[in-house]
């Protein structure tokens, strides 16, 4: 199995394991009387298995992550954590830029003036190059998870 596939079969079981969690939420109590539409019982069981199968899928993805090289200095697990921090630090320069921009919603010169204390200009550039870092990264991952086998 390559690892491009086990992230994927990790990524369908945690949603269906997330709807499991709503029917078996669903199908907890009923009106006295009443007969549940799904036995909570079997969705339990249910969720249980696909709760193992994703405790290995996830300790073989770390694995691999770890012992797999992304280049000269890095592994996998590595360059995921430079791209999510990139990632974060694009959304936080995207809000910074988004505070930054003045808008004239004035209706007289009575109002107050706001002048803004951040480069919106260099802001959008330095989002720009790390959007532009991200999706590198971001490719040559998702590259290299298709060549490489699960451990």
């Amino acid at each position: 199995m390559k690892l491009a596939e086990a992230l994927i079969e990790r990524a369908e079981i945690h949603k269906k394991n997330c709807q499991l969690v709503n029917r078996i939420k669903s199908n907890a109590k009923v009106q006295e009387g009443d007969l549940p539409s799904e036995k909570p019982e079997e969705l339990i069981d249910e969720y249980e298995n696909g709760m193992a199968r994703f405790l290995e899928l996830v300790q073989r993805i770390n694995e691999t992550n770890c012992k797999t090289h992304f280049d000269d200095t890095r592994n996998i697990s590595d360059a995921i954590a430079l791209r999510d921090c990139l990632g974060a630090k694009i959304r936080a320069y995207r809000e910074f830029y988004e505070h930054a921009v003045i808008k004239m919603d004035r209706y007289s010169k009575n109002e107050i003036k706001f002048v803004s204390c951040l480069d919106a200009k260099e802001l959008q550039n330095q989002i720009n190059a790390m959007s532009k870092e991200y999706r590198e990264l971001d490719t040559k991952l998702q590259g290299i998870n298709w060549t490489v086998d699960l451990i």
